[in-house]
Order: C-alpha cells, then sequence, then structure tokens
C-alpha cells in the first residue's frame, strides 16, 4: 500500500479527517450553487442570454465540461451525505456515554441535516432525470429545442415546482447551518467573527433560495415565457 493510499486512509479513519471532508465538500457544493445561480437568473434577461449560456456549458471542454461538473457535484455530495451520517453516528454514541443538553441539542440538528441532506441528494437526481433524460412529458414532446423553451416546458406542472421549492426549503434550511459549519471546521470562525460568520450563512442562504425559487413560480404563477413556448 502506498505511502499517499494509507494517508488517505487515515484521513477518513479520523473524525477530524471526516469533518475536514464535509467541510470541503460543502464549500465546493456552496460555491456551485452560488455559479449555477447566476447563470439561472439570465432566464430573466431572455432566451439569447440563457441559451449563450447553456452553450457555453455544454461546449466547454469539447462537451466533457459539464459531464465533469455533474459527476463531481454527485461525488461531493455524496461523500459530504456519507461522512456526515458517519460523523452523526459518533455523536450518538458520544451522547449516550456523556448525556447532557447541549450534546442531546447537537445530536438532533445533525439529524435534521441528515434527512435535508438525503433529501437534496434525491433532488440533485431528481433535478438531472427531468432536464437531462427528460423524464417530465412535458420535456419529452418537445423534441430538439432550445434550453430556454425547455425550462419554461419544465415548469408548467404544479406538482413539479412545489417539489423543487419544497427541495429549495430544505437546501436552504441545511445551508443557514452548514455554511457557519463550514468556517468552524476551517477554524476561520473565533468568537469576534461568530455573528459576521452567522449573519453571512443566513443571508447567503436567503439570496440562494428566493433566487432558486423564483424561477419556477415566476413560470408558474405569473407565466413569464410561455408565450414562445407555444
Amino acid at each position: 500500500m502506498s505511502a499517499s493510499t494509507c494517508s488517505l486512509c487515515a484521513l477518513v479513519k479520523s473524525s477530524i479527517g471526516r469533518k475536514f471532508i464535509v467541510a470541503i465538500t460543502g464549500l465546493a457544493l456552496v460555491l456551485f450553487l452560488a455559479g449555477h445561480l447566476s447563470g439561472n437568473l439570465l432566464i430573466f434577461v431572455g432566451p439569447d442570454a440563457f441559451n449563450e449560456y447553456a452553450e457555453f456549458l455544454h461546449t466547454f471542454l469539447h462537451g466533457a465540461g459539464v459531464w465533469i461538473a455533474r459527476i463531481g457535484l454527485l461525488v461531493c455530495l455524496l461523500l459530504h451525505v456519507v461522512f456526515t451520517i458517519s460523523l452523526t453516528r459518533e455523536n450518538r454514541t458520544a451522547r449516550t456515554k456523556y448525556a447532557h443538553e447541549a450534546t442531546v441539542q447537537a445530536t438532533k440538528s445533525s439529524r435534521l441535516m441528515i434527512w435535508s441532506g438525503l433529501t437534496i441528494l434525491a433532488f440533485v437526481v431528481y433535478h438531472l432525470l427531468h432536464f437531462t433524460i427528460r423524464i417530465d412529458d412535458n420535456l419529452a414532446q418537445l423534441g430538439e429545442t432550445s434550453p430556454w423553451h425547455m425550462v419554461i416546458a419544465g415548469f408548467q406542472h404544479p406538482v413539479v415546482v412545489a417539489f423543487y421549492i419544497l427541495a429549495m426549503t430544505l437546501l436552504c434550511s441545511h445551508l443557514s447551518h452548514g455554511v457557519s459549519s463550514i468556517f468552524q471546521t476551517l477554524g476561520l470562525r473565533t468568537k469576534k467573527t461568530a455573528k459576521p460568520i452567522a449573519f453571512f450563512s443566513k443571508a447567503y442562504s436567503l439570496v440562494i433560495y428566493v433566487g432558486f425559487i423564483s424561477i419556477p413560480i415566476a413560470i408558474l404563477i405569473f407565466g413569464y415565457g410561455c408565450g414562445p413556448c407555444h
């Protein structure tokens, strides 16, 4: 076994190492969300801007870029969820051994984070199936069409929109705690920076939430972009 493999095994076995992996994968996902939202909001600029953005993504690195991003996203999310579950089990064992109110509260919070994380993972898989495999009948019937029209058609069903809003609610609830935890794990949170970091975590979560849900709501309720779809 090589030295690098041994170091990786030691990192995974160590609770500190797993916390570091959770923090780094969480940071990668947080940065991805900001970039993804920035691109998605171009749908309000108009078809040309959004389609150019989509074309860039699908032609980057000769088409491999978008798949690298998708696979990387799933790997980060899987590692994030798996190691969070592992750490929570350890915390649960510690709680049983050294039970007190603060530990019980922390374990309840971690348990909620796990369920929201698993729901988000399911949402990401559905999101890829929705717009890549086109499991939605509205999308399947479109055939070859522009990405802008595809998004408009994808949010015509209230159930789909409701699921997206639910997923975003859980995601941003997760973020409001998770972003702050990233700073703590990486040793960047101190008594002086604790309040600004907590404020940033909540503000970032709110921006992500409002930004993402504004798209399906605008399409379904306000009929944004529906004219050119027919």
